[in-house]
């Protein structure tokens, strides 16, 4: 009897427990710090004081640290996300705007935008690996789900340029239209998905032959062509759906992956900039430049429920269970 009391007991106490809060982290490359939001609550809990000009951030993939772009202190911080405290940096490279983490946490490839290479960076060691030179202005950077294969985008060049991970060897260039920022491999990784910014458009590449297969525009009713400014892209993991950040036109378009067809326009924030699901993709946030906040999107509902503030101009996104 004594021994099923301590079970009901421990079954109360463990019911009892508070659940693992959704947290969401913002950068504000004006402020320089790190607003961290409560994604149950969706209200600021902190914010954390980080280095010049923060951009491109992306969690480990046990959600352990946060990587920070401190672009212009020309490093990687590393945000231990328990105790909100920098607790180290990683070699960059000149000027870190984007960065990308492989799918087992091991390297980090870094856009350089000022010296024109993507930085390969070993996590464990905090060394560099080695410099790939690509095209002028690279800012876009991803990886396949495999980690086999690196995709970074030269906004001057307006090439996606395919890097072999393992060789650090060209696999081949694709030209795209003007001012590339931001690529995004399908869940399958059979594509690739650049978002052209001036261009207006986002070409949809296949990445075994690297040909453009299709080119999404977005003709927006009541704007011009001028204000649809593709950057940040996030494709849900069933390909259900994939969202595109418009730019200047405080728009995030909805997207069919099987189609290519845009289904929807959501009003967001002013000048959306990057885009990060929650990582159960029920939510997606919007980084909003000009109106210091973030919208915080319901995927299934497609609508926006919420704006928050964070600090001045904020760039990246990421959450974490």
């Amino acid at each position: 009897m004594k021994h099923m009391v301590k079970i009901i007991a421990l079954v109360v106490a463990l019911a009892t427990q508070p659940a693992h809060a959704l947290t969401i982290y913002v950068s504000s490359e004006r402020d320089n710090t790190i607003t961290v939001i409560d994604g149950d609550t969706l209200e600021v809990t902190d914010t954390v004081k980080v280095g010049n000009r923060p951009r491109g951030i992306e969690l480990s993939p046990d959600y352990a640290h946060l990587y920070i772009c401190a672009s212009d202190d020309d490093t990687i911080e590393v945000l231990d996300t328990k105790t909100l405290k920098i607790i180290g940096q990683l070699p960059s490279g000149p000027d870190p705007e984007l960065l990308t983490v492989s799918p087992d946490g091991k390297r980090i490839y870094v856009a350089n935008e000022d010296d024109n290479l993507v930085t390969v960076v070993d996590v464990e060691s905090k060394t560099k690996v080695r410099e790939i030179p690509v095209g002028v202005e690279p800012e876009g950077m991803a990886v396949s789900h495999d980690g086999k294969i690196v995709v970074n985008t030269s906004e001057t060049t307006n090439m996606a340029h395919f890097i072999d991970a393992a060789s650090g060897e060209s696999l081949g260039n694709v030209l795209v239209d003007q001012r590339p920022r931001f690529a995004e491999f399908t869940p399958n990784d059979d594509e690739v998905w650049v978002t052209a910014e001036i261009g207006g458009s986002l070409a949809v590449i296949d990445t075994k032959s690297r040909k453009v297969k299709k080119k999404i525009t977005f003709p927006v009713p009541g704007l011009s062509k001028e204000e649809v400014q593709p950057v940040g892209v996030r494709i849900k993991s069933d390909r259900s759906a994939a969202f595109v950040a418009l730019g200047p036109a405080s728009r995030v378009a909805i997207v069919n992956p099987a189609t290519y067809e845009v289904e929807e326009y959501l009003l967001v924030g002013r000048r959306v900039w990057q885009l990060g699901f929650s990582p159960d993709e029920k939510f997606l946030y919007t980084t909003n430049g000009l109106s210091n906040d973030i919208s915080v999107i319901d995927v299934d509902a497609r609508k926006v429920i919420k704006s928050v503030a964070t600090g001045r101009e904020p760039w990246g996104v990421a959450a974490k269970p």
